[in-house]
This record gives structure tokens, sequence and C-alpha cells, in this order.
């Protein structure tokens, strides 16, 4: 049995299992025991299915020996973000007040991996209620960024613990989710890939909410090629979610192997770069010069707004996120982070004319969006202007999605993904924006850049 069967990544690791290198048991077993060793200082897991995943990749061996697979999937492990309900669980969001808050039902994005014989590990820390950029967390902890075993940095939120677990190879993939930036925060600043999908691509029923209007689930892995394979089992109509029904069917498999060939891409116009670290700026600048290569044109665009623009823009998610939890961060016996709360607690300024006034915007610079837009097929950013920086800098008054919350808002989607590292070894990393429900170009742009490029493979030294 090969014992470094947490380096590869989730479609290789599906070959070798139906070419009986080895079974689900050993993959598990692997896993389980690299969790015990290394969770302990990264602290990426809230809640670890050990003995469950065992049963159940035993019964997946049996399967599959006994020709009764449920497709290529079978006996794959993954992560699941805890806002993601899965009956008879507890789903902590991330809140010590909900510490005994067991899940009555299994979230549709969690049912459909069950369904393909998918083995969840456990739960992955999240920051309180998903809502925060930094990935800290006051009471549950706060995941640490693999990258430096020395100092703890930022691990990006909130699906920091799913971040944070595939970097580290804890686990092959993982779900997480973003509202305003909460998968490619983690993606950018933990070294992984991760994409944003639009508003009712994928189901949200069954996952905690912070803003319904602009909540969205999405996979986190090591590589576009899972990445896209784990949205691909994910996305779809789901009758118990609204918002996706009758919205798009299903989409056939992203086809990632096209190339950027002919291809018109964005390049981030020079008022934008300003601010933004110098080591982030030469690996965009360098990944830019990748695509090139590949074929593709990079133009400019004249954005009719700054992006920054946008972090201010959140009178919709205050609104919402107050809403659904006024009792809980009014309640000042309850040990909630404090700076949660006083994020939650903005929303009870925000009037009703204030919310619809920031509905009839967002449709307003949509469309003058999608005019600077016009003739682009995709919009290349930093995902962060810097890299992950030490906790101790951390300034919970700021947030660091300015390259991020305006695909929320305006519903578009985005891919986050490796594309070097700061001087003090950190990653990097590029962010790929297409228009809505377009996932499949920003998918097949970030397989383009890969597969030029190695920096997806590098791994955390000091977690090999």
């Amino acid at each position: 049995m090969n014992d470094d069967l947490f380096l590869s990544p989730a479609h290789i690791l599906s070959q070798d299992i139906a070419a009986r290198r080895f079974s689900p048991v050993d993959l598990i077993d692997a896993l389980l025991a690299r969790i015990a060793t290394h969770d302990p200082k990264l602290h990426a897991f809230v809640d670890v299915y050990a003995p469950q995943a065992r049963l159940e990749a035993q019964a997946a061996d049996k399967a599959i020996r006994a020709g009764h697979a449920l497709g290529p999937w079978h006996g794959i492990p993954i992560a699941i973000k805890d806002i993601i309900d899965i009956e008879g669980q507890i789903t902590t969001g991330g809140s010590a007040s909900r510490l005994g808050h067991r899940a009555t039902t299994t979230a549709t994005v969690v049912r459909r991996l069950i369904s393909r014989g998918m083995i969840v590990l456990g739960k992955t820390q999240t920051v309180e209620f998903a809502c925060g950029a930094w990935g800290t967390n006051q009471h549950m902890g706060t995941p640490w960024n693999p990258w430096d075993a020395n100092t703890p940095h930022t691990p990006g939120g909130s699906s920091s613990g799913s971040g944070v677990a595939v970097a580290a190879r804890l686990a092959p993939w993982a779900l997480g989710t973003d509202t305003g930036g909460s998968i490619r925060m983690p993606a950018s600043w933990c070294g992984i890939t991760g994409l944003k999908t639009t508003i009712g691509r994928i189901s949200t029923y069954g996952i905690l909410p912070l803003s319904p209007t602009l909540d969205t689930p999405g996979p986190m892995a090591r590589t576009v090629r899972d990445v896209a394979l784990l949205y691909d089992l994910l996305q779809g109509p789901d009758l118990l979610d609204p918002v996706t029904r009758g919205h798009l069917a299903n989409n056939p498999m992203p086809t990632l192997e096209h190339g950027v060939q002919a291809l018109r891409l964005a390049r981030l116009p020079t008022a934008e770069r300003v601010g933004v670290e110098p080591n982030v700026l030469e690996a965009y600048d360098r990944s830019l010069a990748v695509l090139a290569g590949l074929g593709a044109e990079i133009v400019d665009i004249a954005l009719p707004f700054r992006l920054a623009d946008f972090v201010s823009m959140s009178h919709i998610m205050q609104a919402e996120s107050y809403a659904l939890r006024r009792e809980t961060i009014t309640d000042r016996s309850l040990p909630l982070d404090e700076a949660v709360r006083s994020r939650l607690l903005a929303g009870a300024g925000v009037t009703t004319a204030d919310y619809l006034a920031a509905l009839r915007q967002r449709d307003e610079m949509k469309q003058m969006m999608d005019a600077a837009l016009a003739g682009v097929h995709a919009f290349l950013t930093p995902s962060t202007a810097t890299a992950a920086m030490p906790l101790s800098e951390v300034d919970q008054n700021t947030t660091p999605t300015r390259f991020m919350r305006f695909a929320n808002i305006l519903e578009m989607c985005a891919l986050s993904l490796p594309n070097g590292f700061n001087a003090e070894g950190m990653p990097t990393s590029l962010q790929i924006v297409c228009r809505g429900y377009q996932e499949a170009l920003a998918l097949r742009i970030g397989h383009a850049y890969q597969q030029a490029t190695d920096w997806h493979d590098r791994r955390p030294p000091a977690f090999a």
C-alpha cells in the first residue's frame, strides 16, 4: 500500500481505487491517521467522524469488490463546512452557542455526495455564522494556516477549516460557502483552488444561511479538475430550494481541455493596482503572461466603479443576517465572537428603504458591469491584495475582500487558484471572474493555467 495516499488529488484516488491499487479502507485509514497527527495543531476540524467513516469505507470496499460500485466516487472522502447539516450530527455554525444543535435534516449538497458513495470525514471549522473573511473564531478556535508552522497566520474565512484541511492534505477536497468571498479567501491564503458559484447554481437547502440573496455553496480542492468534478456533482435544480427550480437545468460536465486560445481576458486597471502587495502583483503579472503565452488576448477595460466600493455595499448582507440572527446576537449572555456580533448588529441600522435601494443599486451596477465586460470572456484580478498575514496584525474592523465582494453582489462566478508565493513563503492567488452561470468558462481558463504551471502541486513544507 502507498503510505502517501493523502498526496493524490481526488480524481487520481478514484482511478487508483478502481484499479485496486488500494481500497477505500486504506484511504480512510491513511487520512484519519494524518488528521490525528496534524489536526491538534491545525484545528481544521470541529468533529471527525472516524468510526462512521471506517464503517462506510468497509462497506464501500465490499460493494466495489462485488461489482456494485455506485460510481467513480464510491469510497472517496470529503470534508464538510460546519454550517452544512447532516442529520443526527451537530451543526455549530462556528458558534459556541450552538454546541448542542443536532441537525434534523441533511443538506441537499451532502445527500448528492452520499448518493454517489462518498464518505464524510467530518465537519470543518468556520468563522461564527460564516460572517468574516479573516478566518478567525474567538470561541471555537482559529485554524492554523499550514504554510507557516511557527507563526499563526490568517487562514481566510469564512470556510477556514475547509481551506486548511485541503491545503494540509487532511482531505482531498471539501465543501465551503461564499457570501462575500468565503470560499475564495481561504483558497487564496491556503494555496488551493476554490469556486464561487452563481446564485441558484447549487442548492442551499440544509445550509445555515447568512444572506439568502448572496449565499452560494461551492467546491474547494487542490486542482481545477477536482473542483470541476465536484461542482458537476453538486450543481443542478433542487425541489427543496426555490432559487434553483427552473433557474437553469443541469449543465453538462465542464469541458476543461479547450484551452484559452483566442479568449479575451481583461486585466486589472492601473488604478486598482494601488495598495496591492508587490509580490502579489508580480505573481499576478506572471499569470497574465502565462495565459497570453497560451494564446489568450490580455485586454484593458474601464470599470464604471472602484472594486473597493463594493466592500461598503453591505446593506443587503447586513439586513438579511441581522433579521436571521437578531435574537441570538442581542442576547449578551451567549458566548459570541465580539467581532462577529458587531458585524451582525450593524444590520439593526439598515432600514427597509436602505435595503430596497441596495437591491435597486445592485441591478443598475450589474448592467454597468456587463457593459464594461462587453466582448470580454473573463476579468482577471489577484484574489487578495496581500498574502496571509500574522493573526497579530489582523484589524477586525476591516475586511480583505476588496477583489471579491463585487462578484457576489453582481451575481457573477469566480475561481481562485494558486499562482505563487510572497517573500515569506505564503501563497498568492489568481482570481478568474466570469459572468453569472459561466462556471464552465472560468474552470476552463483555470485548468489551462494549471496545465502550464505547478503552483497547485506545492504543499506546505512542515506538513508534507
